[in-house]
């Protein structure tokens, strides 16, 4: 014989008010509306309504974490306190390591991959005055960025590796690559030689924009790349230059530098390269004379969109100070970093 009990409700629950939602009053109007129909009318505002609702409730899509988040680099702290994960400050004459924080940790570059580019492009002599065309082939179907140079747009190579240096534009470089002798592939296999010679072992390529995560290198090789660029007067030319009107038939496009600090009185920059995707961060290279010194600077995965800018203003400030401080050493910050 089974015997089933019924609990009184405990104290704390007698008599409560009921905690159930009312329907929002845009939903009581739409119901209300929808009882009160004439027969056979349409129900457009009722279902545009409880779309607009599910829309309201419906959970922000969280932005995707770059590599360095996932493998945990921003755990790492820094003296500078800076916002990159991954960072590296070194003398271009001497090679001494004036800060370093992650710089073995291999990432996607973005389009700091536009150095190397402009590197094979400016090193094989190729006519400057060369009429290139864009086309489907350099539009971008791996991240499905935009961009102002349509189908059908004829500009020269020069223009082009102008575009790609300063204002990071994705078909502008593609199409640098794909005009290449032999093709695109025949491009991006130059462009991991060259990054072989330069002893560059942790980078590796496989297309000319950095549009592809799968496009990475470490802080090391980033300044290897930095220094074999400066070595290049056009490459030095077209990526500090502030701006660039461009024809394109009938229109006139103005592009500018990607970097603000190019324009800054503060700052005296000889070469420099930006570049964002989602899995990268924010990242920047730089060539800077700082307090005398000529400086390689290089960001990785940094987070925020300024962010980038606010670190190299950091270390200039830091090396500025070390300067004017006597019997300081600018390495200080670099012997307790971890790698």
């Amino acid at each position: 014989m089974c015997v089933a009990f019924v609990l009184p409700a405990p104290v704390w629950a007698q008599n409560k008010p009921s905690t159930a939602k009312k329907p929002p009053v845009v939903a009581q109007k739409a119901v209300k509306k929808a009882v009160n129909k004439k027969p056979g009318a349409a129900t457009p505002q009722v279902k545009t309504k409880a779309k607009r609702l599910d829309a309201v409730q419906r959970p922000a899509v969280p932005m995707r974490a770059s590599h360095g988040q996932l493998a945990g680099l921003h755990a790492s702290s820094d003296p500078l306190d800076l916002r990159s994960s991954v960072a590296l400050v070194i003398d271009q004459d001497t090679r001494e390591v004036l800060f370093r924080k992650n710089d073995n940790a291999v990432l996607p570059i973005a389009s700091l991959t536009k150095l190397m580019t402009g590197l094979v492009i400016s090193e094989a002599n190729l006519p400057m005055s060369e009429m290139i065309t864009i086309t489907q082939a350099d539009v971008d179907t791996e991240k499905g960025s935009s961009s102002r140079l349509a189908v059908g747009t004829v500009l020269s190579r020069g223009d082009l590796l102008h575009l790609s240096l300063m204002s990071s534009e994705n078909r502008a470089a593609h199409a640098l690559g794909r005009s290449f002798p032999g093709g695109l592939d025949q491009f991006v296999k130059r462009m991991n030689m060259r990054a072989q010679a330069l002893g560059m072992s942790d980078t590796r390529y496989v297309e000319p924009t950095g549009l592809s995560s799968r496009n990475q290198s470490s802080a090391n090789d980033l300044a290897v790349l930095v220094g074999a660029a400066y070595k290049e007067p056009v490459l030095r030319e077209l990526s500090t230059s502030h701006g660039r009107e461009i024809e394109v038939g009938r229109r006139t496009l103005q592009y500018n530098n990607t970097n603000r600090l190019v324009k800054s009185a503060n700052w005296d920059i000889g070469l420099q390269k930006t570049g964002y995707i989602s899995e990268a961060g924010q990242c920047l290279v730089m060539q800077a004379q700082v307090s005398g010194r000529k400086l390689i600077m290089v960001f990785l995965d940094s987070a925020g969109k300024l962010s980038r800018i606010a670190d190299a203003e950091r270390v200039r400030r830091w090396v500025e100070k070390s300067a004017n401080a006597s019997g300081t050493r600018h390495s200080a910050l670099a012997d307790n970093q971890p790698g």
